[in-house]
């Protein structure tokens, strides 16, 4: 008694039909997930040129008047004392890092410095000015004014 050679047709058939639906089927699920990230992707995009786009006046003005306020009275206020009114003196404080081993900070101190007839810049004043140049730059990298 043989084996019919018919079953190993439709063993090996139903068995190359089970790996190509599943390969159909894995193939399917790639394509929807590429969709639903394309999807995705997609909405973020809106987020993100709705955050660009996003404007508001009261942060912008607000935001002005602190680097407006911190230039006059950090930086132009003391130096216009000292031209102006040379006898004054004036007290002007900023930090000192004092690296240790390895650039592992040995300790840092405020150092308040008493100015008086000149006019002086101090660390301050370009770290101040550094630091709303940065403020500008990096909003306006992202679109903001």
């Amino acid at each position: 008694m043989g084996v019919p050679l018919e079953l190993f047709t439709t063993l090996g058939s139903t068995i190359l039909g089970g790996i190509l639906k599943i390969w159909g089927m894995k193939n399917e699920t790639q394509r929807l997930q590429m969709g639903l990230l394309l999807q995705n992707r997609e909405s973020e995009q809106k987020g993100f040129k709705a955050a660009r786009e996003y404007r508001n006046s009261r942060f912008e003005i607000t935001r002005q008047i602190i680097a407006l306020a911190s230039i006059f009275a950090i930086i132009v206020l003391p130096k216009l004392a000292a031209i102006f009114w040379p006898d004054i003196p004036i007290t002007v404080g900023w930090s000192e890092f004092h690296p240790g081993f390895l650039f592992v900070p040995d300790k840092s101190v405020i150092v308040w410095k008493s100015i008086q007839g000149g006019f002086v810049l101090t660390p301050l004043d370009t770290n101040l000015v550094s630091a709303i140049v940065g403020l500008y730059l990096g909003a306006s990298t992202v679109g903001s004014r």
